[in-house]
């Protein structure tokens, strides 16, 4: 296949902006194969999602950045990040303890599903490594002290890591512990994780148990990215499962995890795919 350039942008609604970036890209040479657009009427602001094939496009790639911003970044106060489909996306992993999460990722990978590399998984626990090696990716362990006395020490080397394998996103696969403003600074909407409830409903821990002396009838799952309040960013996926009052918190809980993967996957995929777009805390999912 062709290598397609993909750009996303927002900016204040205003009229001939689709044309102006149509027109740039075919006068260019470039053969467009998807456009997605929404209009936030309430905020007055554009979303798009645009690609096209770069064979015999004008514009050196490393130049093209450069030439938008020029052209259109003031003119219509536009925000925009640009990729290229042959320039994978390289995901590290988070884990603690659970596998199931973990295993799907590696499973779908390892399928071929997403056009993404996997440099690295990063643990606080030795559980998972077996995985790792299973899938031939590198595990990295930093335990944290129960008094998180070293929490600070053991970020930074994580961060430092990321950087040498230059991670462009990550994902939580249950990973039980609370990332800091410093790594969330780093990666901003570029940290997916996923929680073990229909967010806003039943945040913080044990959300199954939370459900089940509630006597709710459904449980969902939640992907989103991470900022620095708790459960509260940008939600990218969710999903429920009917339940009844023959199940117990255990039931609930396999269940749950079913959910998770699916839920967590849907969000993955989305991020690689270079279909989300992040504004206000909440997320604009194109097709």
């Amino acid at each position: 296949m062709s290598s397609t350039a993909i750009l996303l942008l927002h900016c204040p609604d205003t009229q001939g902006i689709i044309s102006e970036i149509t027109r740039f890209i075919t006068d260019n040479h470039g053969n467009i194969i998807e456009v997605d657009q929404y209009v936030d009427h309430i905020d007055n602001m554009f979303f798009m999602r645009l690609e096209w094939e770069l064979d015999n496009f004008l514009i050196a790639r490393d130049k093209l950045s450069d030439v938008i911003e020029t052209l259109y970044g003031q003119r219509f106060q536009m925000t925009f990040n640009l990729y290229f489909s042959d320039e994978p996306p390289r995901m590290a992993i988070f884990v603690s303890k659970m596998s199931h999460c973990l295993y799907d990722l590696l499973a779908r990978y390892r399928a071929g599903e997403w056009n993404v590399q996997i440099p690295c998984i990063i643990s606080n626990h030795e559980d998972l490594r077996y995985i790792a090696e299973q899938f031939d990716i590198p595990y990295y362990v930093w335990a944290i002290n129960k008094d998180h006395s070293n929490k600070a020490e053991v970020e930074q080397e994580e961060l430092d890591l990321l950087r040498r394998e230059n991670v462009s996103f990550i994902v939580l696969a249950r990973y039980m512990q609370i990332i800091s403003d410093e790594l969330i600074s780093a990666y901003p909407n570029r940290i997916i994780n996923i929680h073990h409830s229909f967010l806003p409903a039943f945040i913080g821990a044990k959300p199954y148990h939370q459900a089940w002396e509630r006597g709710v009838k459904i449980i969902g799952a939640t992907s989103h990215y991470i900022t620095a309040d708790l459960d509260a960013g940008p939600i990218i996926e969710q999903d429920v499962v009917r339940i009844t009052h023959r199940d117990t918190p255990e039931s609930l809980v396999l269940k749950g995890r079913d959910l998770e993967k699916i839920v967590l996957s849907r969000a993955v995929t989305k991020h690689i795919e270079r279909k989300i777009l992040s504004y206000h805390n909440k997320t604009i999912i194109f097709n």
